[in-house]
């Protein structure tokens, strides 16, 4: 086994450690009642107003850790869980999606820039892998497409790194409106960062592994 492929391994068993953790905290978080009582809809609603932001909408949406910011349709989709409880989990949550409208509303750059990137991303996660595969194969002979795929693929990882700062900052504004609101104090704000520290890892380790891919794909132009 090379060592390439180790390392696509052990960033995936770090990816799955990461996500069993984030899945244990937010359920343990989602028991401890937030003090001042607001659903995470509530939390969402008024997180926006004290930030000037009246063209938002806050939806229930489907699933478990479906959340999400859309800057097209300018709304905060809260997941079931979140948006009906009243617990430091859904706090956190509500208040980092957010944190996203906050930077939307802002200009901030990172989010910007992401935001643009979407449709390149979007075409590089579908064909980038298919078209590095043929390659391998072509390399010999017409060796462009293999590079045209790794092109492709390296956006995927800029994406990635992009992400970062986003999710991060967006977990940062969030924590501190919770504190200035009074939303959560003291131990329940060191809860919600823990969930979102967690849940920002994720990010982290989607980075690392895109970018073990990379190596790993690489090596088969150094075996040509």
């Amino acid at each position: 086994m090379n060592i390439e492929l180790i390392l696509i391994i052990s960033v995936g068993i770090a990816g799955l450690l990461v996500q069993s953790k984030l899945k244990s905290v937010f359920k343990k978080y989602a028991k401890v009642l937030a003090p001042g009582g607001l659903t995470g809809r509530e939390i969402a609603e008024r997180m926006l107003r004290d930030n000037g932001i009246y063209d938002v909408r806050v939806t229930c949406v489907q699933g478990t850790l479906t959340d999400h910011y859309n800057p097209q349709t300018k709304t905060v989709n809260l997941s079931q869980d979140v948006y009906h409880s009243n617990s430091v989990s859904a706090a956190a949550v509500a208040a980092h999606e957010c944190g996203h409208a906050v930077q939307h509303a802002m200009g901030y750059a990172p989010l910007t820039l992401r935001s643009k990137l979407v449709p390149v991303v979007q075409f590089s996660s579908m064909f980038s892998q298919i078209i590095i595969l043929i390659g391998i194969f072509t390399l010999t002979s017409f060796p462009a497409l293999f590079w045209f795929g790794i092109a492709l693929f390296a956006m995927i990882i800029v994406f990635s790194i992009i992400t970062l700062p986003v999710e991060y900052n967006a977990s940062h504004r969030a924590l501190a409106w919770l504190e200035r609101s009074g939303s959560l104090r003291g131990l329940e704000i060191a809860q919600a960062k823990e969930a979102l520290t967690w849940a920002a890892r994720t990010y982290l380790v989607a980075a690392l592994s895109a970018l073990a891919s990379l190596i790993y794909y690489l090596g088969f132009a150094d075996r040509d």
